[in-house]
């Protein structure tokens, strides 16, 4: 592990990556002061404040256009990555970041809700490319001993991310009504660092050797990557992937859907993304204080106890990235039953929380412990399992003519499954009630089974190797 690769590892994943977990957590506490200043605009404007439920779904849109933002931001992941390079694409797309803070910090003082909506939509769009191109990037400049322990790193910086949001969040800090456009467009910091910096590190070598045949450029970055001159193992191997592909151009993605020599790799992937954005974590994110709420945790309390968690999410993600198994490349393909399991048994138990027409800590005040414990439980199991996995595999998985391909499918079934769980799961609350989360559960228990019977472990394997296992 030289500097050189720890360094652009932190510097992308605090400059990318930890803006995803951030915006995800920012429109929590603030809830109120934005939908405030939505009422009160409309009001100067039309003379008339808004109903609760047009105000509701204004704010429904705010939220929710970061998961449309993504998806758009995802299917150009493949076009960007083959144009620009992966370095090339991080270091433009930081400019997206700068151009949303702009839209949501001066919103109130313009008196204007759709620059909130714009800046919202225009995070969510850089979002959607760097889920995908930042563990690519990553995962082309790793030696292969060191892939997953570096692959791993956004995973930790997206849950310091929401951790972050959190702790600004706090009325101390950034929770007062005054601060939340400062507290929406507080992002361009890191944008800003990584924009000055992350020229200072070369492109991808694969993408320089097997897309562009720059020979040279490749070894000069892998001497500065691996810190040695000695890099004619790695070149080698890199012309042999070339040379197996001169006869196959970059595929697009309806050339992979059909193609019926990677369909597991494909379906591997639909499987593991998918999987992880309904196994019930994303509602948790979203309605963590609604779930304390009905709880009966007193409202002054809930901004600590949800910054709580969000510690609790920390070090659950350095334990992930400490495993023993993440010097490898999948931890869920070693050991697949026990992550999957955190996620299933406590994946219900907000849920199983009845709406009580008198106060819970009325009626069960033991009740909010339990369900403080469930949410721990969760964010436990995902963080130390299937949070940064998918990204990861999908680069494992994958030769270089169909990687880019492979993270337009994977990125765009992230997004959606985000968008669908945000969108559905208040109504399917209201009509299954405590069972809700029995769905969340099932889909969990299959996506455990799937990894455990189809998915081979790639510790230290090359990406050629791996594409053998699958043939």
């Amino acid at each position: 592990l030289t500097f050189p690769l720890l360094s652009v590892t932190l510097l992308v994943s605090f400059g990318s990556s930890m803006l995803y977990g951030y915006n995800l957590a920012v429109v929590n506490s603030p809830a109120v002061h934005i939908k405030a200043f939505y009422n009160t605009t409309w009001a100067r404007r039309y003379g008339h404040g808004l109903a609760p439920g047009p105000l509701t779904l204004f704010y429904s849109l705010t939220v929710s256009i970061f998961a449309l933002g993504g998806l758009v931001g995802s299917l150009l992941v493949g076009l960007l990555v083959v144009r620009y390079g992966r370095n090339g694409t991080l270091s433009r797309s930081a400019l997206l970041i700068l151009l949303a803070g702009g839209f949501m910090g001066f919103s109130r003082e313009l008196g204007s809700p759709e620059m909130v909506i714009i800046g919202r939509s225009i995070t969510g769009l850089h979002s959607g490319i760097c889920l995908s191109v930042v563990p690519l990037y990553l995962g082309e400049i790793a030696p292969k001993n060191l892939r997953g322990f570096l692959g791993l790193m956004p995973s930790i910086f997206i849950c310091l991310g929401v951790f972050f949001a959190q702790v600004l969040g706090l009325p101390e800090l950034l929770g007062e009504d005054r601060f939340w456009p400062l507290f929406l467009s507080v992002v361009v910091v890191p944008a800003c660092l990584q924009l000055l910096l992350l020229h200072c590190f070369p492109e991808s070598p694969r993408y320089l050797l097997i897309e562009r045949n720059d020979v040279c450029g490749a070894t000069k970055a892998l001497r500065q990557f691996l810190g040695t001159p000695d890099v004619q193992d790695v070149i080698k191997e890199m012309k042999e992937e070339q040379q197996s592909l001169s006869s196959v151009e970059m595929v697009s993605v309806w050339q992979l859907l059909r193609d019926r020599s990677v369909r597991w790799q494909t379906l591997s992937v639909v499987v593991v993304n998918a999987g992880m954005q309904l196994s019930g974590i994303d509602a948790i994110w979203f309605y963590t204080t609604i779930i304390f709420e009905n709880a009966g945790i007193p409202v002054s309390q809930i901004p600590y106890t949800t910054v709580g968690t969000g510690a609790i999410e920390v070090v659950m993600g350095l334990i992930g990235v400490s495993d023993g198994r993440t010097d490898g490349c999948s931890p869920l393909s070693v050991k697949p039953c026990p992550r999957n399991t955190g996620c299933e048994a406590w994946g219900r138990c907000p849920g199983s929380i009845p709406q009580p027409r008198v106060p819970l800590q009325t009626a069960l005040p033991w009740m909010r412990y339990v369900v403080v414990a469930c949410v721990v439980g969760i964010i436990a199991g995902f963080c130390m399992g299937p949070a940064g996995i998918p990204f990861l595999m999908t680069a494992e998985l994958f030769t270089q003519s169909h990687r880019p391909a492979a993270y337009i499918v994977g990125g765009s079934l992230n997004w959606l499954c985000n968008f669908t769980v945000g969108f559905i799961f208040p109504f399917l609350q209201m009509s299954a009630g405590a069972f809700c989360y029995l769905v969340f559960c099932g889909i969990c228990l299959l996506v455990a089974l799937y990894v455990y019977l189809v998915i081979p472990e790639t510790k230290n394997k090359t990406f050629m190797e791996i594409s053998h296992i699958f043939a």
